[in-house]
């Protein structure tokens, strides 16, 4: 009898690894496990940066320590759970409501042009209500985004020119920008642009329209940059080799000195020192930079990789999901969370300039946490909707069912071995 070789169980061993990988790629229920595995991931890594890097802050101003990472973690569960409510929403209703969602959302914006309106670090983009406070442009951008979708694949299937398809889209669109700049947040209005470009790009838009449009988008945001003093000198700070570091340059000087220090592995969690006062908005725009500073190049580069699956999980819904609706709106909300994760990071490691963009899913704030979620639950709408994925989930043995087998077989293995000590 011929006796497998060393050889021959290396090549069985690749083969079958082979075969598993290409197995759990071509799943219909992969793009929904990368979306919701990296999302819950980042989450949790933001609740602990959270923590560690508002605790100072937070005792300074004589609050518990704990303080903005309660609040973090409440505004984590709710979005958690609005986010498993939206991902049993069918594609269906999305696209019945999107009119309306985006009515909602222009309503909610237009209120900060009433008494309730909050200005925040030179931001009126946010509305208190007792002592409730949100920014409403972040639900602005989830409406948006069903709308864009929903909006443009109905046209497609009837309008002769691009002109007819684009008028409802550039209508929208430039209604959100003018309702989000009308509170001077430039930040969020740059985002207003990724969302519409993610749009229309997969949407099929001839590149001469394309290139059209962000030439214009570049010159209105050249125009919002320059209109305002301040911001102008900031933006260019960053580029100027003489920027005087306890100037316009202190804060992503700060970030950078945090960056720096972490080295490969970082100073260890909670042993950071930027967030000591050091470093403005440590807890916020520039948390990465503390999260660089104590977990080190790997800390940093795990939140990156987090973000790429992220975006690998959205890619695959687009190209997999058959429905315009569908692929346009994730590439809008794709274009949203990875493109302003890459704004953040190319802020806090100075290859852009300081816009104040949060980094989602990591940095505190409520509203940015909730909406992202909220958003991630339509993903996973999508996701589950996919071709093949209703049958993939359905052949799956749930949690529940999983773990009662464990427990149950656990249980009657002990059981076995009592009765055979007492028999012994």
């Amino acid at each position: 009898m011929r006796q497998p070789t060393k050889d021959t169980d290396n090549r069985s061993l690749g083969e079958r690894s082979r075969k598993w990988s290409q197995g759990v790629w071509n799943s219909p229920a992969t793009s929904y496990q990368l979306v919701m595995s990296s999302t819950l991931a980042l989450t949790v890594i933001g609740l602990i940066m959270v923590l560690s890097s508002s605790a100072v802050d937070a005792l300074q101003v004589g609050d518990s320590a704990y303080s903005v990472f309660s609040r973090q973690l409440m505004f984590a569960g709710i979005g958690i759970v609005l986010m498993i409510v939206a991902a049993r929403v069918s594609v269906t209703l999305y696209q019945r409501f999107a009119a309306i969602l985006m009515l909602l959302g222009f309503g909610l914006q237009c209120l900060i042009f009433t008494p309730l309106a909050k200005t925040v670090l030179g931001n009126t983009n946010w509305v208190r209500i007792g002592s409730f406070q949100f920014q409403p442009s972040e639900f602005l951008k989830i409406a948006l985004c069903v709308f864009l979708g929903t909006a443009i694949a109905r046209r497609l299937k009837s309008a002769t020119k691009w002109t007819q398809v684009l008028i409802p889209v550039i209508l929208a669109s430039g209604i959100s920008i003018v309702l989000v700049m009308a509170g001077d947040d430039l930040g969020t209005a740059l985002i207003f642009f990724f969302i519409l470009a993610g749009a229309v790009l997969v949407a099929g838009i001839p590149m001469k329209h394309f290139a059209i449009g962000l030439g214009l988008a570049s010159v209105a945001v050249g125009a919002m940059a320059v209109l305002k003093k301040n911001r102008f000198a900031r933006i260019f700070a960053t580029y100027d080799p003489q920027c005087e570091e306890s100037g316009l340059c202190y804060q992503v000087t700060r970030g950078m000195a945090g960056l720096g220090s972490g080295g490969l592995g970082g100073v260890g969690l909670g042993a950071g020192r930027e967030k000591w006062s050091y470093l403005p908005e440590a807890h916020n725009d520039f948390i990465f930079a503390v999260l660089g500073e104590e977990l080190g190049f790997m800390g940093a580069m795990t939140v990156v990789i987090l973000f790429v699956l992220l975006g690998v999980g959205i890619v695959r819904i687009i190209r997999r999901h058959p429905d315009p609706m569908v692929k346009i709106s994730t590439a809008a909300i794709g274009a949203w969370i990875v493109g302003q994760a890459a704004l953040n990071i190319g802020v806090v490691t100075k290859v852009l300039p300081v816009i104040g963009v949060p980094l989602p899913l990591v940095s505190a704030g409520g509203s940015a946490l909730v909406a992202t979620l909220l958003a991630i639950g339509v993903l996973l709408a999508f996701a589950r909707s996919e071709p093949g994925a209703k049958e993939a989930f359905a052949a799956r043995p749930s949690v529940v069912r999983r773990t009662f087998a464990i427990v149950s077989g656990s249980s009657r293995r002990a059981r076995q071995t009592s009765g055979s000590s007492a028999k012994e």
